[in-house]
């Protein structure tokens, strides 16, 4: 971390507690497989310990490799995002690299020293002898029968297995567990602006922010009527200018009608609710001016990522473009959990639109000609340069400034193309409206941007919004001013970050791939470790849903990570499995192996639990963004070692009935028997002819997501006796 420049900050810290009970993982499989051969084999500790290291090297090395893989893949992120996060993927890998050399040789030194006492009987390791007895015990008596079950039952366990992942895809297509991108750590700093409307002077600027006080203090008074405590630490009120992030598209206002107020509110671990929430009572109580034109409170928070809401408008005249905006800032309003609510083009002063009549046209005048006229006579005129020493100075031709009246328009008169005199007023037609000093351009076309805040403190009710927001409002909107929309701000970030995300995975299992078949010599083998990665969302799932916490950016980093350390102790038990079927059947194999590796698994997984499991109490609301993280691996590791222990060496024996039955295939294609080689052929045929109907069919829907998304919801909806059917069926 020094060499590269990093701190012990929140993510850092945060991502060597997690390698905490990752760390041993290596030291428990070689000192399990060395205190085995010493107890079992009765070698001596140190043989013991060195045939232990060199045993497990490949397995524990490629166990290693694939975890720094996966880690390695969160590095794909870019971005505000990609920067937030990179400390955890860097810290894990270099601790993890760092095990690898403890483990291979630091530890066996000292496990052969640990060994050569292991036999002696102390009465303080009674409590030991207790554990590991009753460990072997319920290993020989219930575990191994439960493996020789699985493994006859093979074909109705994965099946079970299956039915159980698409019930937790379903629980999260149903929307019982929310999907939130970002939920950014509150600030205790509330701050409200506001904007008066062209008109109104610095006594009405005034008046709005006794207002703002007022409701503030009153808030503060009632809250403390309701929780005991006054949340206001202290108010800062001030006029000429904005607090804190201020309003967008005020720069060109007068500043006496410009207002803010900025308000630092208690420690949040102090008070039973969020700052989000004392904002939305306080737009409640705050009596909006008659000539206000804009009220935005804001609640702060911390790291990156833009608003929450931010919406642009586009393809039309800048007049419907802001109709539009405030056509959207009303339908808001009615949703207290939205706040900060402003857009970024804001009304100037007044202007006045001089259009041609038709007598003016007869006469010679042109819009271009008369407006040059008017720009000189108010503006002044260049008349000569002339050089002043080393510089140059100008002469400018200025009408007095007393000839510079409200009633300019009426005295003004404008000469003919013939040369007489008729006043302005016979010329051209005066209509005053409101206009606006700037008008923002993206690629030249004319956009307007409606950015606000949504409170995460109701997950369900801000998904709620959001849904709403893009399925019936902004459709209607767009619909009744004849404007394009489109999301933008934190929407765009959480696309760049699934994006990259994918890359990431794509990039992940393609080096774990890699890894194991280059550690078990096949291109098969290392599809039956890799199987189990996607039932991992079965705990991620099943916890988020547990402790009501939303999915985030955090869930997928958490499964990132959780894609290499699932398969740790698959590599080492299917590594097992080949040893052991070097000398012995394949199902004796694969039952002796799952109960010899049991002990390993089991305390693999329990170190990675507990190791972050005291985060799941973690009440700091500046941890709260991390706890996703924390379920994913928690939960999906837990769930991981059920996988272990019961698929793995279900898909092992599977694998080797589907190898079987392709070497009978190529036996029978070898066959001299012509008749055997047209019936194995039109049985090919007739799979490759369902393949293709299934496949068109899945096509046809548009997408294999479509697909998916019209078949889980029925699975959501299906009953559990159904759903146990539907295993049996598929197991048979």
């Amino acid at each position: 971390m020094y060499a590269a420049g990093l701190t012990i900050n929140m993510v850092s810290l945060f991502g060597l507690i997690i390698t905490l009970g990752i760390v041993v993982d290596d030291a428990i499989v070689v000192g399990e497989h060395a205190d085995y051969r010493f107890r079992t084999f009765g070698e001596h500790p140190y043989q013991a310990a060195e045939k232990a290291a060199r045993r497990m090297a490949m397995p524990v090395f490629a166990a290693t490799l694939t975890t720094i893989i996966a880690f390695f893949g969160l590095l794909a992120v870019g971005g505000r995002f990609g920067d937030l996060i990179k400390d955890i993927p860097f810290t894990v890998i270099v601790v993890l690299a760092a095990s690898l050399v403890e483990c291979f040789l630091i530890l066996p030194h000292h496990m052969a020293h640990s060994l050569m006492k292991a036999g002696r009987a102390r009465w303080y390791d009674m409590p030991s002898r207790v554990v590991n007895k009753g460990f072997v015990w319920l290993r020989e008596t219930a575990f191994r029968p439960l493996v020789r079950w699985v493994v006859q039952l093979r074909y109705v366990v994965v099946a079970g297995v299956i039915v159980v992942l698409a019930s937790q895809i379903a629980v999260f297509v149903r929307g019982d567990v929310q999907w939130r991108f970002f939920n950014a750590p509150e600030r205790g700093s509330v701050t409200g602006n506001f904007a008066m409307a062209e008109g109104a002077t610095r006594t009405d600027t005034m008046a709005m922010m006794r207002e703002l006080q007022r409701a503030t203090e009153a808030l503060g008074a009632q809250y403390e009527a309701d929780y005991g405590t006054n949340p206001i630490d202290y108010v800062i009120a001030e006029v000429g200018g904005t607090a804190g992030r201020g309003l967008s598209g005020v720069e060109a206002k007068d500043t006496d009608l410009l207002g803010g107020i900025s308000i630092e509110l208690i420690d949040a671990d102090l008070r039973p609710y969020s700052s989000f929430a004392f904002v939305a009572d306080l737009q409640d109580a705050v009596n909006r001016h008659p000539l206000v034109e804009t009220v935005s409170f804001r609640g702060w928070r911390s790291g990156p990522g833009g608003d929450a809401l931010d919406v642009q408008f586009f393809g039309a005249d800048v007049d419907t473009l802001k109709a539009a905006s405030q056509d959207l800032q009303t339908e808001l309003l009615q949703y207290p959990e939205v706040s900060a609510v402003e857009d970024n083009l804001a009304y100037d002063k007044e202007e006045l639109i001089l259009d041609l009549t038709a007598q003016g046209q007869a006469l010679g005048f042109t819009i271009d000609s008369l407006g040059r006229a008017l720009r000189a006579r108010l503006n002044g005129l260049e008349a000569a340069t002339y050089p002043d020493g080393p510089r140059s100075a100008a002469i400018r031709v200025e009408l007095p400034a007393n000839e510079l009246t409200a009633d300019f328009l009426e005295r003004t008169q404008m000469r003919t193309p013939a040369g007489n005199y008729i006043p302005l007023a016979d010329l051209v037609t005066v209509e005053q409206r409101t206009g606006f000093s700037t008008v923002r351009r993206e690629n030249g076309i004319r956009m307007i941007s409606v950015s606000g805040d949504i409170s995460e403190d109701d997950p369900a009710r801000a998904q709620e919004i959001t849904e709403l927001l893009e399925e019936n409002i902004l459709p209607r909107i767009a619909s009744e001013r004849q404007v394009e929309w489109r999301m933008s701000g934190l929407s765009e970030d959480e696309n760049a970050f699934l994006s990259d995300a994918m890359t990431g995975l794509i990039l992940c299992l393609t080096g774990i791939y890699l890894v194991l078949a280059w550690v078990f010599s096949s291109w098969t083998r290392p599809l039956v470790v890799m199987a189990i990665i996607p039932f991992g969302l079965v705990g991620t799932i099943f916890g988020h849903a547990a402790w009501d916490v939303p999915l985030s950016m955090f869930t997928v980093v958490g499964l990132l990570g959780m894609t290499g350390i699932i398969i740790n102790d698959s590599i080492v038990l299917v590594t097992t499995i080949d040893d052991y079927a070097k000398e012995r059947g394949l199902i004796p194999s694969i039952i002796d192996a799952t109960a010899d590796r049991l002990r390993p698994v089991l305390l693999t997984t329990l170190t990675t639990v507990l190791g972050l499991a005291p985060l799941l109490y973690e009440t700091s609301q500046q941890a709260q963004f991390l706890k996703p993280t924390v379920i994913t691996l928690v939960y999906g590791l837990g769930f991981g070692m059920i996988l272990v222990l019961l698929i793995v060496p279900a898909l092992v024996a599977m694998q080797a009935d589907v190898q079987r039955r392709i070497t009978a295939l190529r036996r029978g294609m070898r066959s001299p028997n012509r008749a055997v080689r047209a019936t194995l052929l039109a049985s090919g045929c007739v799979v490759l002819a369902w393949f293709a109907a299934t496949l068109g069919s899945i096509l046809v829907t548009g997408s294999v997501v479509s697909f998916v998304s019209q078949i889980l919801p029925v699975a959501a909806d299906m009953a559990p006796m159904r759903g146990a059917f539907l295993a049996f069926v598929l197991g048979v």
